[in-house]
């Protein structure tokens, strides 16, 4: 009758004691109270109930949503900013030992670290440059959870919710410097064509018959459209003898 008994505890006991990990997990275990060296898995692992007591810890990314936090940018423009934390555990005995919840104690850090940082920059700024502003989020996400033995792979700010007095600042912003940008192309362009013209105009002048060409070749453009309309251009010298007075050099009228 003994041995049965005894097969029993120690069936019972290697049911309490064995334990499977999985892949992405590791086992901190403490003994008598006192932390084991290394952290177990995966696999199959003994813990020697009941002296041994085993906590478990995921290696995988975590993705943190942090809610909307209200910002007062380093302009005074008060905005609503969420974001999102990629981090994971690197060392499992730090996560379990230096910190009482490190999900809790990583949401927390991350939200008053995103609260300081966008009220150092200005709005501008984090419209703008938001690669910028994301990589000092996560490096002082790193530094401070770090000994924590957790490494903050990325940080992402989500989404800006601007007030809407300010979105119709912007928008009138924008429209102002469209139309900037307008007037500065158009007038480009009409300096451009200006010196092209006076560029022909200098050709022309050099060379005179080179003005009856050009106006043979737009009498041929205009035959082309069929028109029913020609107009010649006539020089106003052979009109003066038909005037009744002409302007003299001195700028007198005389008859002829």
């Amino acid at each position: 009758m003994q041995p049965v008994v005894i097969a029993v505890i120690v069936v019972f006991w290697l049911l309490l004691s064995v334990k499977v990990l999985n892949e992405y997990e590791r086992a901190v275990i403490f003994r008598l109270g006192k932390l084991l060296p290394d952290a177990k898995g995966p696999g199959l692992t003994l813990v020697a109930w009941p002296i041994d007591r085993m906590v478990r810890v995921s290696l995988r990314t975590v993705v943190l949503d942090v809610p909307p936090q209200d910002v007062i940018t380093r302009d005074n423009v008060s905005v609503k900013v969420s974001a999102v934390v990629y981090f994971r555990v690197i060392q499992a005995d730090k996560a379990v030992l230096q910190v009482e919840d490190y999900l809790y104690a990583t949401s927390q850090l991350a939200q008053t670290t995103l609260r300081a940082i966008l009220g150092q920059v200005e709005l501008d700024q984090l419209l703008a440059e938001r690669d910028r502003v994301n990589r000092d989020i996560q490096k002082v996400l790193d530094a401070h959870t770090d000994p924590w033995g957790i490494k903050v792979s990325n940080v992402e700010v989500k989404h800006i919710d601007l007030p809407v007095e300010m979105q119709r600042a912007i928008a009138r912003q924008a429209e102002a410097e469209r139309e900037r940008r307008a007037k500065i192309i158009a007038a480009e362009g009409e300096h451009q064509a200006a010196e092209k013209l006076a560029s022909a105009a200098a050709v022309l002048g050099r060379e005179p018959s080179a003005l009856q060409l050009r106006y043979l070749q737009t009498l041929s453009e205009i035959g082309v459209e069929q028109n029913s309309t020609i107009v010649f251009p006539l020089p106003i010298e052979m009109l003066a003898p038909f005037l009744p007075g002409r302007v003299e050099a001195n700028g007198s009228r005389a008859r002829v």
